[in-house]
């Protein structure tokens, strides 16, 4: 049984019991007539050959209320690209819109290149742009209400993680415009180091420097900012604007934070637990794993707060540094203890080095922003793309859909 608590200006669904999948979706089946929903499936090549997806796939199947499903392919040739539409062929059902998005396709790579000639950013290779690309041609269609995503590589996937994630969208009772998706990870010990160690510590030492700022009450009332699982209204994909690099989430939450009024946002327990992939530390390498996430989350989060009006002065963030690593010491303690009672393995030595290792990505993270408080141009808004190119709509539904029409 888990906890009722609401904090912060957001509401938290919790989950209290195991529903029957028949009859919540029957209800997302009913709503979805008015508010057709589409899933959007960011993946890798390497993906298709994972028991995950292979379940993934399977569960998808014999889901209903879903009227589009768009695989939005990672690096892929043109062999890559037809062995993603055999493979997700069996998602093809009556009533049900399937693609496979080809971003390194010759069609695809024209769009980049009208954007590119028009000064609009679209940022490099990687799972923000290829999202955000099958937002757009969600929105160029016009057919569906809901976009919801998530990632290709869980473990523990069952059908009630998606009814679950766009539930609070789709039914107008609720009438909810973005629902961010959480949950625990768990196995014999906890996982989600970027969160426990990095994330929370860094919101609670921002919040207790620079006290009750709104945007970071905010963020601080999400569960797992980082979850990749969402939904939300289509019509945010047109007004959005994101990140491309491991500061995806975190950009999202901030664009919904401008967009929306806190009180049409939510937060949803998926599952008792989740499993997926780990990215390894890489403590020598700022530009791989969880080092190189961490100081793009950090500067996500600092270019935040500059757009959001704060002035981060002159030895600001060795103050930051400081109290970032009491919070996280501090919270590492609950940690053991939290997991000591249950009997999970808690390494404090590797739990310090990861913190050492955040510490030092905040450093990074504020050189880089002091040189170029900037940073790197988002990916514009649909709605701007679209202003910019006013054909862009109708050849982005047309070559996703030739690049399919001899699988789909």
């Amino acid at each position: 049984m888990t906890d009722f608590v609401q904090t912060g200006p957001i509401s938290t669904f919790h989950l209290l019991r195991d529903r029957d999948p028949e009859s919540i979706e029957a209800e997302l089946l009913e709503a979805s007539k008015i508010r057709p929903v589409a899933l959007v499936l960011p993946c890798l090549v390497s993906e298709m050959e994972t028991p995950a997806l292979m379940n993934i796939v399977k569960t998808l199947a014999t889901v209903e209320y879903l009227n589009e499903i768009i695989v939005t392919l990672g690096p892929a040739d043109a062999d890559d690209f037809k062995q993603a539409c055999q493979y997700f062929q069996p998602l093809q059902r009556s009533g049900t819109h399937v693609r496979v998005l080809w971003n390194d396709g010759e069609r695809i790579r024209s769009l980049y290149e009208d954007m590119q000639n028009e000064k609009l950013s679209v940022g490099p290779h990687g799972k923000g742009r290829s999202a955000w690309m099958a937002y757009g041609y969600v929105v160029a269609r016009r057919e569906s209400y809901i976009i919801a995503l998530h990632d290709c590589d869980i473990v523990s996937y069952d059908r009630n993680l998606l009814s679950r994630l766009v539930y609070p969208t789709v039914i107008p009772d609720l009438d909810y415009e973005f629902c961010k998706g959480y949950y625990s990870r768990v196995t014999d010990r906890m996982h989600g180091r970027a969160t426990r160690l990095l994330v929370s510590p860094l919101l609670h030492a921002l919040i207790e420097i620079l006290g009750n700022v709104p945007i970071l009450r905010y963020m601080n009332s999400f569960r797992y900012p980082l979850a990749g699982e969402f939904s939300m209204v289509a019509d945010l994909a047109r007004v959005n604007r994101i990140p491309a690099d491991w500061g995806l989430e975190v950009g999202v939450l901030a664009e919904i934070f401008r967009n929306c009024a806190p009180s049409r946002v939510c937060q949803v327990e998926l599952c008792q637990n989740y499993e997926h992939k780990h990215q390894d530390l890489s403590p020598d390498d700022p530009e791989a794993g969880l080092n190189q996430m961490a100081i793009d989350i950090c500067k996500t989060i600092f270019r935040v707060l500059y757009s959001s009006g704060v002035a981060l002065v002159h030895g600001f963030f060795n103050t930051l540094r400081a109290t970032f690593l009491r919070e996280a010491q501090d919270l590492m303690a609950m940690y053991h203890d939290d997991a000591r009672i249950n009997g999970l393995i808690y390494d404090r030595h590797a739990e310090g080095q990861a913190v050492e290792l955040f510490t030092e990505a905040i450093r990074v993270a504020g050189e880089a922003i002091g040189e170029n408080p900037l940073g790197a141009a988002l990916i514009p808004s649909w709605n701007r793309v679209f202003s910019a190119i006013p054909t862009f709509a109708e050849k982005l539904r047309d070559y996703v859909d030739e690049d399919n029409r001899e699988f789909f």
